[in-house]
């Protein structure tokens, strides 16, 4: 089964080398909400309620998740939230993805990801907003666009825009060596056996 993990391959829509944690696939899919409707003669499944779905490091939050199955065992998933969000750490270094969106679709045949309306997906300071974001994954391209596709304007009416903030790394004193700008939100607690950070 995919997951919900595709969600943070829109972290590459921010032009970074690293993936999202590539463990996080083959751990299990875990999803919390208030109500299931499973139907399965439509091979269709709601979540509904405070819906948590967790895979790995990965962790998503949403008011109602819809997984339609075709007769092939594919999966399209459907997010809704006010907004709908995730996490999940980068492969490899101690950072993470974040992303924010009013709804969130994924086709598992196409390996594709849409975030629509105020869809905003973060890495360390850096930003990308837009109201229709889209990666296909394969292909590793993304698209950002400032409204949706197929948006009608009433003449005279301008197009929301697209807008992307880079910070550039900070040069280490010592070396004068390049090091990423620090992530935030990230607070490393205590183990509770040893007591070490």
């Amino acid at each position: 089964m995919r997951t919900f993990a595709f969600l943070a391959a829109a972290c590459l829509v921010l032009a970074l080398p690293a993936r999202a944690e590539r463990a996080d696939r083959e751990k299990d899919i875990v999803v919390n909400a208030d109500h299931l409707y499973a139907d399965d003669a439509n091979h269709t499944s709601t979540f509904e309620g405070n819906v948590v779905v967790t895979q790995g490091t990965m962790r998503m939050t949403a008011n109602k998740v819809t997984v339609k199955e075709d007769e092939d065992r594919h999966k399209f998933y459907v997010a809704y939230g006010n907004p709908v969000t995730f996490r999940q750490k980068r492969d490899n270094v101690d950072e993470y993805v974040e992303g924010y969106a009013q709804r969130a679709e994924f086709d598992d045949l196409n390996d594709i990801v849409r975030l629509y309306e105020k869809a905003r997906v973060t890495s360390n300071a850096n930003v990308i907003t837009g109201e229709y974001i889209q990666y296909d994954m394969r292909k590793e391209l993304a698209e950002v666009q400032g409204a949706p596709p197929g948006t009608k304007l009433a003449p005279g009416e301008v197009s929301p825009r697209v807008k992307v903030t880079i910070v550039p790394a900070k040069k280490d004193a010592k070396d004068g060596k390049a090091t990423p700008p620090p992530a935030p939100g990230v607070t490393l607690k205590a183990d509770p056996d040893t007591g070490n950070k």
